[in-house]
């Protein structure tokens, strides 16, 4: 008899553990090797950095060897704080954008019949079957002057000059919100779907207008949804790499690029990774902060 609950205990901790050994495997040890490098100094050698420390050493030791001079750098020199404030704007924008197109999708979706939820599901994650740099090469061929955009506009009888869109700051958000649309339809689909419709029901036998009725029942409702599509769209869209540089200008320089750029072309390793760090705090910090305010606010109720 009593096999049984400690059989289930230790089930219980070992699942508890695996995610833990996953996070410090996979994150914790990567990012300390990372912060490691951001505390080292560039140096010609293999890898191309060296540390100010090595091992375990006493907390003064190791805090008196501390170099702080690479994040100095990132305040001081205006390409990078630029770059950082150029890409949050950017991911907000296409945070926004993806929200404003993605919610009436996926209510589409969830109202739709339960046959036909599934061809419409398949239909939204249809595009991760293709590569996604090709897809972001077919941008290309869409944007470019005298492309396939120009020349849908001039059959329907638009004639002018060519758009030119390839290479500016609009293609690059056209090409991000296009890439990172499921991410934002995807969550708040599934919380469209368990949405109770007996509660829209209800505010309409109350008297209230189906605009209404939408603003006080179905947008509060689909809240988490809306925070889990904009957490999957606007972390990622600040590192944004392979979009900016294929659709943008010399102007769209989002820290993704400055990322690869110290690493591969300025082989500075240590000031990549103080740059990697700092928008790592950048992301990691605000969502922390909001996950503990969810939990205080669902305790106190």
């Amino acid at each position: 008899m009593s096999a049984g609950p400690t059989h289930l205990a230790g089930l219980r901790r070992l699942v508890v553990i695996v995610p833990y050994l996953w996070l410090a495997l996979f994150f914790l040890a990567p990012f300390a090797i990372v912060l490691r490098m951001a505390f080292s100094q560039a140096a010609t050698a293999l890898p191309p950095y060296a540390p100010h420390w090595e091992g375990l050493a006493r907390l003064g030791d190791f805090l008196s060897q501390l170099d702080l001079a690479n994040f100095s750098l990132l305040a001081d020199d205006p390409l990078y704080w630029q770059s950082y404030l150029y890409s949050l704007r950017l991911a907000a924008m296409t945070t926004l954008a993806a929200l404003a197109i993605g919610y009436p999708l996926a209510y589409a979706m969830a109202s739709a019949p339960p046959r036909w939820r599934g061809l419409l599901l398949v239909l939204v994650i249809l595009p991760f079957w293709t590569s996604f740099l090709i897809r972001v090469y077919a941008w290309i061929g869409i944007l470019r002057p005298d492309g396939l955009l120009d020349a849908a506009l001039a059959s329907l009888g638009f004639e002018g000059e060519p758009l030119r869109l390839l290479n500016t700051e609009a293609a690059v958000l056209i090409g991000m919100v296009y890439s990172y649309l499921p991410f934002m339809v995807l969550p708040l689909f599934a919380t469209l779907e368990k949405l109770d419709r007996g509660l829209l029901e209800a505010a309409a036998d109350l008297g209230a207008r189906p605009l209404t009725a939408f603003l006080t029942v179905t947008l509060p409702l689909s809240l988490p949804g809306i925070l889990a599509g904009a957490a999957l769209v606007f972390i990622p869209a600040v590192g944004e790499f392979v979009i900016p540089d294929l659709l943008g200008g010399p102007d769209t320089v989002m820290i993704g690029k400055v990322l690869w750029s110290e690493f591969f072309s300025n082989r500075d390793w240590p000031l990549a990774s103080a740059v990697a760090v700092v928008l790592l705090v950048v992301l990691v910090l605000p969502l922390v902060l909001l996950q503990r305010a969810r939990l205080r606010r669902e305790m106190a109720a």
